[in-house]
C-alpha cells in the first residue's frame, strides 16, 4: 500500500454516528472498531469507536473516532492530519521531520492493535497522526 494523506476527526461520543452519515453522503465501505475490541470489553466507553475509516468510491479516505476518555475534545480543532501505510522507512522520515521542534504527544511505537504508532503537534500548531501497518518490536 502507498502511503497516504487523509484528515482524522475527533467525535466527542457520536462518532458512529456521524462516520455513519458521510457515508451516506459519499457512499463507500465503512469500518468501525469499538474501544471494547482493543482494550477493556466492560469499560464504560467500551461501545464508542476507537478507529473509524471510510473508503469512498471517489477514492477519499475519512477516519474518526471518539476522542479517549481524559483527553479534551475542542470543536473547531478536532480534525489531524493522518499519514498512514506500510512503507516504515518513509513514514519515520515523516515523523522526524514533523516532530522535530513540536509536541510529541503519543510517541511512535507498536500499539495494542499491531501497528507502530505516534501522533505529534508541529511547529505550527498542526496535529499529525503517523500509523505504520503491520510492523513489530
Amino acid at each position: 500500500m502507498a502511503s497516504r494523506l487523509n484528515p482524522y476527526i475527533s467525535f466527542a461520543g457520536n462518532a458512529r454516528e456521524a462516520m455513519e452519515f458521510y457515508k451516506d453522503v459519499f457512499g463507500g465501505t465503512l469500518t468501525l472498531s469499538t474501544f471494547g475490541e482493543f482494550g477493556q470489553p466492560d469499560a464504560p466507553e467500551a461501545g464508542q469507536i476507537m478507529h473509524g475509516q471510510l473508503e469512498t468510491p471517489s477514492g477519499y479516505t475519512v477516519m474518526g473516532a471518539d476522542t479517549p476518555p481524559g483527553m479534551p475534545h475542542n470543536p473547531g480543532d478536532n480534525i489531524t492530519v493522518s499519514l498512514s501505510g506500510d512503507d516504515g522507512d518513509e513514514l519515520r522520515g515523516y515523523w522526524e521531520r514533523l516532530s522535530d521542534g513540536g509536541q510529541v504527544t503519543v510517541p511512535l511505537e507498536k500499539q495494542m492493535w499491531g501497528d507502530e504508532f505516534g501522533a505529534c503537534v508541529d511547529r505550527f500548531g498542526v496535529s499529525w497522526m503517523v500509523n505504520i501497518a503491520g510492523t513489530g518490536s
